[in-house]
C-alpha cells in the first residue's frame, strides 16, 4: 500500500487497512476524541441556533422595539463620540460601565415615539444633562439649531404623524444600526 501521513502526529506510515488515517492506537484515540469534540460542538451550535430562532419567534413587538432602541442608541453614541454635548457644550467622553453620555432625544420617546429612530432627533448628551437635568430641552434646542439648522428643528417640532412599527421594520432597523455602529467603530 501507499505511504500516508498520520492525521494526528503527522508522521509517515504504511496503512494496514485501506481507510486507515492514523498510525497507531494513541493517535487513533486522539483522533476519535477530536472528532467527537467537533461533532458535539457542531450539535451544540445547532441547538443554540434553534433556541435563538424559537426565542425570536415568541418575542413581542415591544421587545423588538426595545432591542431596536438599544441598537439605535448605540449608533448615536458611536456617531457622536468625541463631539460636544448638544446641551452644555462639554466634551462627550467614554467612561465606566454605560459610558458618561447617553443618546438624548430632543422630542422624548415618550411624547413622540414616532421619532425614536430619527437621527436628527437624537444626539450625544451627557448623563448630567439628559437624566439629571430633565433633558434640558431649551439648551438642547439651542444646540440642535446650531447643529442641524432652524428649518430641521421646526420640522421635528411639527412632525406629529403617528407610526406603528412592524416587526419586520424593527428587524431591519436593528440590522441597519448594528452595521452602521460596527462600521463607525472599525473605521476609527
Amino acid at each position: 500500500m501507499k505511504e500516508k501521513t498520520c492525521k494526528v502526529c503527522r508522521t509517515k506510515f504504511i496503512p494496514l487497512k485501506p481507510l486507515q488515517s492514523v498510525c497507531g492506537l494513541r493517535c487513533a484515540q486522539s483522533y476519535a476524541w477530536r472528532v467527537k469534540t467537533k461533532t458535539e460542538a457542531a450539535q451544540a451550535k445547532a441547538e443554540r441556533k434553534e433556541i435563538r430562532a424559537k426565542r425570536e419567534s415568541i418575542k413581542t413587538r415591544s421587545q423588538w422595539i426595545r432591542e431596536a432602541q438599544v441598537a439605535f442608541n448605540s449608533y448615536i453614541r458611536a456617531r457622536d463620540y468625541g463631539k460636544k454635548c448638544i446641551c452644555c457644550g462639554k466634551p462627550l467622553e467614554s467612561g465606566d460601565v454605560g459610558g458618561k453620555f447617553d443618546c438624548g432625544h430632543y422630542r422624548s420617546v415618550g411624547s413622540a415615539p414616532h421619532l425614536r429612530f430619527n437621527e436628527s432627533n437624537a444626539h450625544g448628551q451627557r448623563k448630567q444633562c439628559n437624566r439629571y437635568g430633565a433633558g434640558r430641552a431649551v439648551d438642547y434646542r439651542i444646540g440642535l439649531v446650531a447643529r442641524i439648522g432652524i428649518e430641521a428643528v421646526e420640522s421635528l417640532e411639527s412632525d406629529n404623524e403617528q407610526r406603528k412599527w412592524k416587526i419586520e421594520e424593527l428587524k431591519e432597523i436593528i440590522s441597519t444600526y448594528r452595521a452602521k455602529t460596527k462600521e463607525l467603530r472599525n473605521g476609527d
